[in-house]
């Protein structure tokens, strides 16, 4: 599936987590290991979390919610398209909203970085680690390659289900505002139009 060229543009914009108000609970070195593993579009090692945690002790709560998360993604994104495919049953039929194949693919990959963006947060401590500027961006790809925004959302919803059915009773409703933060950020798209 050939890409406009204005997608491939809004793609590079489209970088959705922002580190800039962590200044005042990080020293640098640890926000400089998050921007690396953004840039790298990778979800933090375990000596990403390892250093980050000796340089800000205070965020050692949920290391291993994010380990867990990230070393059970692929489970957690297989769970997430189930329940879009449930909403959305001939969403990726002729015709339907994540149809060709590499479309839902795509889509599906976006339900990976979801997940990784969230763990940020959640390793951070910090529920507001999206940048205005990235999302925009971001939405303004999802207008071009018109992407089904309700099933994205649908898809998100699955994702914070499936997570935090891995953690432990009490860390739910903690955990929780991390994934309703990126929920809330993607239903806005659909108002703005």
């Amino acid at each position: 599936m050939a890409l406009s060229a204005k997608a491939l543009e809004l793609i590079q914009k489209a970088r959705i987590v922002s580190f800039a108000a962590w200044q005042d609970s990080h020293p640098v070195e640890s926000i400089e290991r998050f921007q690396a593993a953004d840039d790298q579009s990778r979800y933090l090692t375990d000596l990403d979390l390892e250093q980050i945690q000796q340089l800000a002790p205070s965020i050692d709560t949920f290391i291993p919610v994010v380990q867990q998360l990230r070393d059970r993604v692929s489970e957690i994104v297989d769970e997430a398209r189930a329940d879009v495919f449930h909403a959305f049953p001939d969403i990726t039929q002729l015709g339907g909203g994540l149809y060709p194949p590499e479309r839902a693919d795509a889509c599906w990959r976006d339900f990976w970085h979801f997940l990784r963006c969230i763990t940020y947060g959640i390793a951070g401590k910090h529920t507001d680690y999206t940048s205005a500027e990235g999302l925009h961006y971001m939405q303004l790809l999802y207008e071009e390659l018109q992407v089904p925004l309700d099933a994205m959302v649908v898809g998100l919803e699955g994702i914070k289900t499936a997570s935090l059915m891995r953690v432990e009773p009490e860390q739910k409703a903690t955990l929780a505002p991390y994934f309703d933060h990126l929920i809330e950020q993607l239903r806005k798209f659909d108002k703005q139009n």
